[in-house]
């Protein structure tokens, strides 16, 4: 057959390739070379059939991957070229149902320049329409009920197209071509106000009483993309004193919205990357440095020198934030500790504090909460993977079994494995609530629906505690499959090997505030030597223990109190912490082992040093200690306070005891953060030259620390490691899920 023969390519094309205009580039790609065929979504992504001359088709090829729609990420690409059929044209056919459903659905897009064009135009039609979208921006995954991603699989399939939208939806040069979401105001979405008590209210402009309310110092919950935001005037003081009493919220910060970039750089100092994370299509906030003077009051992130901030990412947003003309606080629609909510029922039941209710009459299929990013030592750092990232199929390289992976109980997510790719699920939250718990189900009976997917191995946390691993024990003894526990830092250490791409051995330092040990003991400071098979225990912060386990977590001077004994410091300072009843107490259940436990917590040890230099004895968040900690490190970090290393049962123990005694010599807060930070950075380096283990991985929530992140880095670097660390995963538990999916396919593999 000669070169130019007519021939017929088969190509399917797999990943996310839905809902991204894929359909319509290949049509107008066919039509531009006069091939004939045709192009349809099915279950696995989207399949083509092409008929020309065989220069034509290496050429289409090319093209397809080359020019594919920028929000498409294409994971495979498989061909082959086949007899003609007979093909007269090129068409678009209806979607394919059957077979497994391997199409990674898409996140959701932030709204893109031409529909914003739009909606600023009083010439469209779709002038100030708070739903305008195309097949380039708009809503995915928080709309869709099934695989393929097609408008009766949406929660829009209860909304008609109106001629003019009809028009769109079919002409295949149209940018809105077989846009899923796609409406106008004849026939698309509309908003509704509502008071407090559900009582509708009647408004000729709903979005300008919105915004009239917020001004005038109201809390208003909008129902968005992916759940309610909270919303107050960030200038207005009673009403964010108002909002932190009652969501309740004591300390964690607020994120803050601003109406564009110029707002943001009036109060923040921002970056090339930071402008990037921010006006990129998955728009998540991202933490940014205070400028001095902003005005903002420091309610909105008490003695944080950070703000949370973000830009408008839906038409909805765009519009209202213009009403306003300044920045809103805009935090998750929830109370403390549960998931957001999504549905104006559950809001009104459970957001009580909210005076108004900005509501609209499009389904949100599932939660997906606002994705939270900062830049660290000029690289990006994930902390919680949610809206704009989630779900996308990371490949794996390998084929893997059909493993279930629970995560933690902290900042969960979960994970499953589908042939030689993972899927991580959006941000889940703390396990502890119940409705967050009910969340984490819904979540995976969703993503077994979804995928039409089965897991033939569970993998958990070796917790014996904990609500992911109960669970996971459940399903594996009613499914009649293989149970895998994962000990928790060794997840930590795959999934950022994962992530970086490497094999073989390296040399792990996990530390974060819990996690079961292999002795039963709680872990927290480990330096962990292996491969996703296995590891070995190599070294550790020197423990102490925690009177009223859980109880540390939230009251840092009951760390201090340990670490304060462990290292046979005076009364002094205990007095300043503990009437004499509370330490009496205390000192017996430490004597008893009485509902304590002995931990080598990173994490508990910086709750420990804030309480000793009198930063911060109780917490009201997690991790609310070590960040004050850190931001009182202001200036160069000084010397490092002394330390030893000694071996136990073949273990390396790093001593923190001459450091504690040296620090209770002088109690400037300042003085303490800075040089405790430079201990811990060279406590680091010893046990990694005593290790002498060329590639070093940093994984654990204590690397949410930027500035212990940045300093341990660059002296690891100095001492010619090859350092590895965490960008588009989280650190902290977050990341948890795909490591026990890698640790389980290894085990698995023999």
């Amino acid at each position: 057959m000669s070169k130019d023969a007519a021939n017929r390519l088969i190509c399917r094309i797999g990943g996310a390739v839905q809902g991204v205009g894929f359909r319509p580039f290949v049509y107008r790609l066919a039509t531009e070379l006069g091939i004939r065929g045709r192009v349809s979504n099915s279950t696995a992504g989207v399949d083509v059939e092409a008929e020309a001359g065989r220069r034509t088709l290496d050429e289409f090829l090319k093209r397809l991957r080359a020019d594919a729609p920028p929000a498409a990420r294409i994971l495979s690409f498989e061909f082959s070229f086949h007899q003609p059929a007979g093909f007269q044209d090129f068409r678009i056919d209806p979607s394919e149902d059957g077979g497994e459903k391997t199409a990674m659905p898409m996140a959701d897009i932030a709204t893109c320049p031409q529909c914003l064009s739009e909606i600023h135009d009083p010439a469209t039609r779709r002038f100030a329409y708070p739903f305008t979208n195309c097949t380039q921006c708009g809503p995915r995954f928080t709309i869709m009920t099934d695989i393929p991603y097609d408008r009766p699989n949406t929660s829009m399939r209860a909304y008609d197209l109106c001629p003019a939208c009809a028009a769109e939806y079919e002409n295949p040069r149209d940018r809105r071509f077989h846009a899923q979401p796609l409406a106008c105001p004849a026939c698309g979405p509309r908003l509704s106000y509502c008071s407090r008590s559900g009582e509708p209210i009647d408004c000729p402009d709903v979005l300008g009483r919105a915004a009239e309310d917020i001004r005038s110092g109201a809390v208003v919950a909008l129902k968005g993309l992916g759940g309610f935001h909270v919303m107050a005037d960030a200038r207005n003081l009673a009403a964010l004193a108002r909002l932190r009493q009652q969501k309740p919220r004591e300390y964690k910060p607020f994120a803050l919205m601003f109406p564009d970039m110029e707002a943001v750089k009036l109060h923040c100092f921002v970056d090339g990357l930071e402008e990037l994370l921010l006006t990129g299509p998955e728009a998540p906030i991202v933490l940014l440095k205070k400028r001095p003077g902003s005005g903002l009051p420091d309610i909105i992130a008490p003695g944080n020198p950070l703000l949370g901030c973000m830009l408008p990412y839906t038409p909805l947003h765009v519009l209202l934030l213009e009403r306003l003309g300044g920045p809103v606080v805009a935090t998750s629609g929830n109370l403390a500790d549960e998931p957001i909510c999504i549905d104006e029922h559950e809001a009104l039941s459970r957001l009580p504090f909210a005076d108004f209710f900005l509501l609209h009459d499009r389904p949100i299929v599932r939660h997906a909460d606002d994705s939270v990013a900062r830049v660290v030592d000029a690289q990006v750092m994930m902390l919680r993977r949610a809206r704009g990232y989630a779900p996308r199929s990371l490949p794996a390289g390998r084929s893997l079994p059909r493993v279930l992976a629970t995560g933690g109980d902290l900042k969960n997510v979960i994970a499953i494995s589908r042939h030689d790719d993972i899927v991580m699920s959006q941000h889940i939250g703390d396990l502890e609530a119940a409705e967050a718990f009910d969340a984490f189900q819904r979540v995976i009976a969703d993503f077994r629906k979804l995928f039409s997917w089965t897991p033939a191995v569970v993998a958990a946390d070796m917790h014996p505690g904990y609500f992911s691993s109960r669970f996971a024990r459940d399903v594996a003894q009613q499914e009649g499959i293989a149970l895998l526990e994962v000990q928790h830092h060794h997840a930590h250490m795959a999934a950022c090997m994962f992530e970086n791409g490497l094999e073989g051995d390296v040399l792990a330092v996990t530390w974060d505030g819990t996690g079961y040990g292999t002795d039963g003991t709680i872990w927290g400071g480990e330096f962990l030597a292996g491969s996703y098979k296995s590891f070995k225990r190599v070294a550790h912060l020197h423990p102490f223990t925690l009177a009223g386990a859980d109880a540390a977590v939230r009251e840092g001077r009951r760390s201090a109190l340990g670490v304060l004994l462990e290292a046979g410091a005076p009364q002094s300072p205990l007095d300043e912490m503990f009437s004499p009843d509370e330490l009496s107490g205390m000192r017996s259940m430490i004597a008893t082992g009485f509902n304590t436990a002995r931990t080598t917590s990173a994490g508990r040890l910086f709750d420990a040093v804030s309480a000793i230099a009198g930063i911060c004895r109780s917490s009201t968040c997690e991790g609310q200690a070590a960040m004050m900690l850190e931001f009182a490190a202001r200036g160069e970090l000084g010397e490092p306070y002394p330390f030893e290393l000694y071996e136990q049962d073949g273990v390396r123990v790093l001593d923190w005891r001459p450091a504690v005694a040296a620090m209770l010599a002088g109690r400037d807060a300042c003085l303490i953060s800075r040089r405790f930070h430079a201990t811990l950075v060279e406590m680091i380096r010893s046990a990694a030259r005593s290790a002498g283990m060329p590639r070093v991985v940093l994984s654990g929530g204590v690397f949410q620390n930027a500035l212990l992140l940045a300093r341990t880095r660059r002296a690891l670097l100095q001492d010619g490691f090859e350092v590895y660390t965490h960008q588009w995963i989280p650190t902290n538990d977050g990341g948890i899920a795909l490591g026990q999916i890698l640790v389980a396919a290894h085990r698995q593999a023999g």
